[in-house]
C-alpha cells in the first residue's frame, strides 16, 4: 500500500465534488420540497378561504333580499286590501291608496333612502335632474319650483335623483 495518491485530473474532481457536496444538496432537496408543500398548502387554503367567503356573501345577500322582501308584503297586503274595496266608495278607495304609498315611503325611509320632494331650495346637481325650466319672477333663478318626480335616498346611497322644474335666470 502506498501512501501516496495518486495524482487526478481536473475532470475528476469535477466528479468527486458533487459527491462530496451531496448532503448539502440533499439538506436544499428537503428544504425545497418542505417550502413547495408550505405553498401548496397556502395555495388551498386561500381557495378554501374564496370558497367560504363566496357563501357567507350570498347568505348574507339572501338574508337581506328576504328583510327586504318582508318589509314590503304589508303593502302589498294593504294594496290588495284596497283592490277588494275598489266597487266602493271612490275617495275611500283614493284615501286608502294614499295610505298605501304613505307606508310604502315608510318602508323606503326605514330601509335608508328617504324621499325628498321640496321646493323653493337651490337646484343641486347632486340630488336633483332638471326636466325643464319654467319663468318664475317670484323664484331666485337656479331655485327649484316643482317637483315632477320626488328622489330617495341621500348622499352615496341615492336610489335616484328628483326630477325637478328649475327657475331660469330672468334677463
Amino acid at each position: 500500500m502506498s501512501t501516496e495518491q495518486e495524482p487526478t485530473t481536473p475532470q475528476e474532481e469535477l466528479a468527486e465534488a458533487p459527491a462530496r457536496e451531496q448532503p448539502e444538496a440533499v439538506d436544499h432537496a428537503a428544504a425545497l420540497d418542505e417550502l413547495q408543500d408550505r405553498w401548496r398548502r397556502a395555495l388551498a387554503d386561500l381557495d378554501n378561504l374564496r370558497k367560504r367567503h363566496a357563501k357567507e356573501l350570498d347568505a348574507v345577500r339572501n338574508d337581506e333580499r328576504a328583510r327586504t322582501a318582508a318589509a314590503w308584503l304589508p303593502v302589498v297586503d294593504n294594496l290588495d286590501l284596497a283592490l277588494t274595496h275598489a266597487g266602493s266608495d271612490p275617495s275611500a278607495v283614493v284615501e286608502g291608496v294614499k295610505a298605501v304609498r304613505d307606508q310604502a315611503v315608510g318602508v323606503l325611509r326605514r330601509l335608508g333612502y328617504p324621499r325628498y320632494e321640496e321646493t323653493g331650495v337651490p337646484f343641486d346637481p347632486a340630488v336633483h335632474e332638471v326636466v325643464g325650466t319654467v319663468d318664475d319672477p317670484d323664484a331666485e333663478p337656479n331655485t327649484v319650483v316643482r317637483v315632477m318626480r320626488p328622489g330617495y335616498g341621500e348622499g352615496s346611497r341615492q336610489l335616484r335623483p328628483a326630477a325637478v322644474m328649475v327657475s331660469k335666470r330672468q334677463e
